[in-house]
């Protein structure tokens, strides 16, 4: 495998960069996307019931111990919730949408390394060929032997190029299946808060 990296000539480099920059941001997502996932509909449900039970300030200390955006979600709106329903839902939209912004980051960096690495492979096939037809015309010879060394760079920089976006694609799109999964749980955690503080308004009517 290190022979024919090698083989693959300078090209090589640039795509091995833009690999570990795609693989560094996906990691990155991943551990953000996975760290957020210790609160969610069941943490924002025991919030909702605490509102009920206990009023705003109980359900305010439990949701700064928790982690990820649905405890976010929930304090912000408890932040609010004071202030009347209103407030609240309006107040948590605005957050909400920093939230998915804050799921969302550094994704367009890991796009752009998907799209340059088969762009540098590519590229690489193209000057590959280059090489194989110079040595044509200096051996004035269009024997197998001739080209053969131009035309194996070339298909090894196109190969690796597919390879590195093939990689971090299926990265990209495990981070994007976890951000939907986060959004989906966000709405159903928020509607549950909303309604609570909802009924705690009307009881204490």
């Amino acid at each position: 495998m290190v022979q024919l990296f090698l083989d693959g000539g300078n090209f090589m480099w640039p795509i091995l960069g833009s690999f570990i920059i795609g693989l560094l941001f996906v990691i990155e997502r991943l551990f953000h996307l996975v760290s957020g996932l210790s609160s969610g509909e069941d943490f924002a449900n025991q919030i909702a019931q605490l509102v009920e039970s206990d009023g705003f300030d109980k359900a305010k200390s439990a949701c700064e111990s928790g982690k990820g955006p649905v405890a976010n979600l929930c304090l912000a709106s408890l932040d609010r919730a004071h202030l009347g329903v209103d407030e609240a839902e309006n107040y948590l939209d605005r957050i909400g949408a920093i939230e998915m912004a804050s799921l969302e980051k550094n994704m367009t960096w890991i796009s752009l390394m998907i799209a340059v690495a088969p762009m540098l492979g590519f590229l690489g096939t193209v000057w590959g060929m280059i090489i194989a037809f110079n040595d044509i015309e200096a051996a004035n010879d269009i024997s197998p032997a001739v080209v053969a060394g131009g035309i194996s760079q070339a298909l090894l920089t196109t190969a690796f190029g597919l390879v590195v976006a093939v990689i971090l694609q299926f990265l990209q799109n495990t981070c994007l299946y976890i951000i939907d999964m986060q959004i989906v749980t966000m709405q159903k955690s928020t509607s549950s808060l909303i309604a609570s503080i909802k009924d705690k308004f009307r009881n204490e009517k």
